[in-house]
């Protein structure tokens, strides 16, 4: 079902490198790290006023390419789990995250999108079982507020269609990010045939919605080409092997607040290459949603048994 060499590349990525000294929690970080990026080079890099198509473009390429180099398809039940699962964490997350992102302040947009670990801290109990952690509750909370001293700006605005797509934005990807912690990963499937199987369906539902939404596509020039490319392939088709593998082998709601990096990325970025200010107030937040990430890493505090 596998061809033996290019898929090697990428499910080393994706699985084997993590047997050696760097932890699979750090490997599964560099994808939010990678995701943190986009801002900059969607501004930077890529045409106005096309953000579905770039969409398009980092799912579809990218999940193209991994059901080229597997030649791995779903079997039974995993065709309509993989349209699921590519429907929520990439075809119905993108345009609702790039809703917000019109309609909201960029900050505010991304302190919603943060809301992702309180989401799947809740999903958690219906769908895997588990209890409602005040743990992961609570750090998940300063994770948003960290953000959100990072991101949002002493004039931020509201609109309320805005908030309700970045809300949505978050448990829609929350959801997804919680079912394939459910339905695992087929034996067949690796990393990289796993994360094409969601790129592809998560594109093909992106098609009818940018074409509809945007219309024709715009001028590509070798700087914009360049952009799509690390979207797709970094930003993409990478980032994805490796998020949803840690997914399937790390706690659910460890994972979840690593998305807590790629606001932080892109505020960094924001500095060092835009000139966008930096001041105690953002030092404070980082502070803050650094310590959610670590402290999203390990367990929860034992409950008491009770006094004897």
């Amino acid at each position: 079902m596998t061809s033996p060499g290019a898929q090697t590349v990428l499910d080393r990525a994706g699985s084997g490198v993590s047997s050696g000294r760097l932890p699979r929690a750090v490997l599964t970080a560099l994808a939010p790290l990678a995701w943190g990026t986009t801002y900059v080079v969607t501004t930077e890099l890529l045409p106005p006023g096309h953000p579905l198509f770039a969409g398009l473009l980092r799912a579809l390429p990218a999940g193209l390419i991994a059901l080229a180099i597997t030649r791995t398809l779903p079997r039974g039940a995993w065709w309509w789990k993989a349209a699921v699962l590519g429907v929520l964490n990439i075809g119905l997350f993108f345009p609702l995250l790039f809703i917000a992102a019109e309609r909201l302040p960029g900050g505010v947009a991304a302190t919603l999108a943060a809301a992702q670990p309180l989401v799947v801290a809740v999903l958690a109990v219906p769908v895997l079982r588990e209890g409602l952690s005040a743990w992961r509750l609570f750090w998940g909370a300063t994770g948003v507020a960290g953000v959100g001293l990072v991101v949002i700006g002493p004039h931020a605005a509201f609109d309320t269609a805005g908030v309700v797509a970045g809300l949505a934005s978050a448990a829609t990807m929350a959801l997804g990010v919680t079912l394939t912690k459910r339905w695992g990963r087929p034996a067949e499937a690796g990393p990289t045939a796993f994360a094409g199987w969601q790129l592809t369906a998560g594109g093909l539902f992106l098609v009818p919605v940018t074409f509809l939404a945007e219309g024709a596509p715009p001028h590509i020039d070798l700087t914009a080409a360049l952009g799509y490319l690390w979207l797709g392939l970094v930003g993409g088709l990478a980032a994805y092997v490796l998020w949803f593998r840690g997914i399937t082998t790390l706690p659910v709601t460890s994972v979840a607040v690593l998305v807590l990096l790629s606001p932080l990325v892109a505020a960094v970025l924001g500095a060092v290459l835009l000139g966008e200010t930096f001041g105690p107030v953002q030092l404070v937040g980082f502070g803050l949603s650094l310590a959610a990430i670590v402290a999203g890493q390990l367990p929860a505090p034992a409950r008491p048994t009770g006094q004897p």
